[in-house]
């Protein structure tokens, strides 16, 4: 079997479960893991504007969603507050602890998702990232120059 035909679910498989096995320890404790790190992300970032959003955005039923952003806001990570844009909505904004939070962790979840690629070099996992936010129809959620953002608005 050449590599183009080498079954896709297997390989994503293989890698996902390495992708937990590494990136999972480095969240413990974090509220909803890796899924609350994406979702903290995202507010950091300050995409999406709403709830709604952020559940279409990252794939999450709304419901759950809303389980996770009250748990990120009973920790202090994250508060509701009225969306200016939209007096219908409520928009979730990152907390001064959110964004240092995700600052901590930002450098430990790039090098535990750099030691799953590991049979790559640098080149390729930049290729890779590239080409599966591609393949997936999104943009980065998780990249260098994201921590690099996070972590110059913290030392402002």
């Amino acid at each position: 079997m050449s590599e183009t035909t080498a079954d896709l679910g297997a390989a994503l498989g293989t890698l996902l479960r390495s992708y937990a096995d590494m990136v999972g320890p480095k969240l413990d404790g974090f509220p909803h893991g890796a899924r609350g790190y994406q979702t903290l992300c995202e507010v950091v970032a300050g995409r999406p504007p709403s709830q709604a959003a952020l559940a279409a955005k990252l794939g999450i039923d709304r419901t759950m969603m809303t389980y996770l952003i009250d748990d990120l806001v009973e920790a202090g990570y994250a508060e509701r507050q009225p969306n200016p844009h939209d007096r219908r909505q409520r928009q979730i904004v990152a907390t001064t602890r959110g964004r240092e939070a995700i600052g901590a962790l930002c450098g430990q979840v790039a090098e535990a998702e750099d030691a799953a690629l590991g049979t790559l070099d640098e080149q390729e996992r930049a290729l890779f990232r590239r080409l599966l936010n591609k393949a997936a129809g999104n943009g980065p959620l998780h990249t260098a120059e994201a921590c690099a953002i996070v972590t110059e608005a913290l030392e402002v």
